[in-house]
């Protein structure tokens, strides 16, 4: 039930958005106060999580290190491995949010027979979700010409190289087969894969299936049952500036993308899709590793005066004389 679940809830809500346009004529509903309701739902929720994560206390120095720290002069160091300031820090996170470099080096212990000891490393996992958030970042990117006017220059640059192909009319776009490709392979591993398959929930194949559903959607409207991008164009801008107008004659299928769109911007902040924004959070990657030349003072410990060694001496005198230690009073 945790796999087949999702995908038949989701085909449930897809059906209620076809009846709700298609037939009961509630247009406005799934295309002005979903939209703004998920919206909402997502900044709101987003914003109250970095929130709490930003306040809570960091008592130690605890970056997780994987190379030589700075140290000696002669020693040679590791500056993106163990960082020691905030440039290298940076440097660090960048390789992390844009390289995914913690999950390229992600290997696996296995006792094989013999019995030996191998190291399996995660290189497809690795291939699949780079491809997918790169591919994801590339769409929502060209979509700007539906929310912007004039269209942002960088658009026809990305239109012009992710369809460089130009095999078909309108024109194929690599982005959108890696997308669905690499998210089928990212759902399969989750279902086949053994370990990984025990240790998931329902709530993480939910948002696999609604990034597939969105992709399908659109990808049927763009090469398939056709819908009037104009007017698509006047409602998103609508939208965008605060006056929403919904034409007549838009698909079904549309509002059915976009509901999926909004679902997942509403149950994003609350699921671990905030992965995305707690990786800047997370202490063992935002801190530089220079506790060997700057003390770090825990401020959840209570301050405490440390008394002196004469008022040390002068509290436990008799005890000290009686075990025949030396007074410094005395001398």
């Amino acid at each position: 039930m945790k796999i087949i679940g999702p995908l038949v809830f989701i085909a449930l809500l897809l059906l209620l958005v076809y009846l709700g346009t298609a037939m009961m004529g509630l247009e406005y509903l799934f295309a002005v106060v979903i939209p703004y309701a998920a919206l909402a739902l997502f900044l709101g929720g987003f914003i109250h999580r970095i929130y709490i994560w930003a306040k809570a206390p960091v008592p130690y120095r605890v970056p997780t290190t994987a190379g030589q720290a700075k140290s000696l002069s002669f020693i040679k160091r590791d500056p993106l491995e163990s960082p020691h300031n905030t440039l290298e820090v940076i440097g660090r996170m960048a390789l992390e949010v844009l390289a995914f470099r913690s999950l390229f080096r992600n290997t696996q212990a296995k006792l094989s027979a013999g019995p030996n000891l191998r190291y399996i490393t995660s290189k497809w996992l690795w291939l699949g979700a780079i491809v997918f958030h790169w591919a994801m970042l590339v769409i929502v990117l060209r979509h700007y010409r539906f929310f912007l006017e004039p269209i942002p220059f960088f658009v026809p640059i990305l239109e012009a190289a992710d369809g460089f192909m130009q095999i078909s009319l309108p024109t194929f776009y690599l982005t959108n087969v890696l997308f669905v490709v690499s998210l089928g392979y990212l759902l399969v591993r989750r279902i086949t894969h053994a370990p990984t398959r025990y240790i998931s929930l329902s709530q993480d194949y939910f948002p696999l299936y609604l990034l597939i559903g969105i992709a399908l959607t659109g990808i049927l409207m763009r090469y398939g049952l056709k819908t009037d991008v104009y007017k698509v164009k006047v409602l998103i801008q609508s939208l965008t500036h605060f006056r929403p107008e919904v034409p007549a004659g838009i698909s079904p299928l549309f509002y059915m993308h976009l509901f999926l769109v909004s679902t997942l911007a509403a149950y994003f902040p609350f699921s671990k899709l905030m992965h995305a924004g707690g990786v800047f959070m997370s202490p063992t990657r935002n801190l530089a590793n220079n506790s060997r030349e700057k003390r770090h003072i825990n401020p959840v410990n209570p301050q405490v005066k440390m008394p002196s060694y004469a008022e040390y001496e002068a509290e436990f005198k008799e005890k000290m004389v009686a075990s025949g230690i030396p007074l410094d009073q005395e001398k």
